[in-house]
């Protein structure tokens, strides 16, 4: 019988934001869903945070802005994980996002943004059904 591991999430802080209060709650929830959580920590570039995903083999990756750099930073992110042939790893953020910039960084390809007052709850099922819809196809 396969051995399943439990899914495995990175939450990184990009940039020059130094609050990390939310990542931590966020990585704490997951962790109590039963996923494994990798915190890069603050201050990481768009490189970094790819690298990485790349060798922590993560299911997906979460990122918590707060510095309104998100239209800067996210895009950079999301071509340095094509960059890895990473593009098929979901990306969900969270933070202070104008609903407009929500838009567009979603048709950009992330795969959700969180704001203030969504529930653990609320993310952790979307990371579960994420993987789960990774995994299928």
């Amino acid at each position: 019988m396969p051995i399943v591991r439990p899914p495995r999430i990175l939450i990184a802080k990009p940039g020059l934001d130094g609050h990390d209060r939310g990542a931590k709650v966020i990585a704490r929830a997951l962790r109590d869903a039963g996923m494994e959580v990798i915190y890069t920590g603050l201050r990481q570039t768009p490189d970094m945070i790819a690298q990485a995903a790349l060798q922590e083999d993560v299911d997906a990756v979460g990122l918590s802005i707060l510095s309104g750099a998100h239209n800067e930073l996210l895009p950079r992110i999301i071509q340095a994980m094509r960059q890895r042939d990473l593009e098929d790893i979901p990306i969900f953020v969270g933070g202070i996002i104008p609903v407009d910039d929500a838009a567009r960084l979603k048709s950009a390809g992330i795969a959700a943004v969180f704001g203030p007052g969504s529930s653990l709850d609320e993310i952790s099922k979307f990371i579960l059904a994420t993987i789960a819809l990774r995994t299928r196809e």
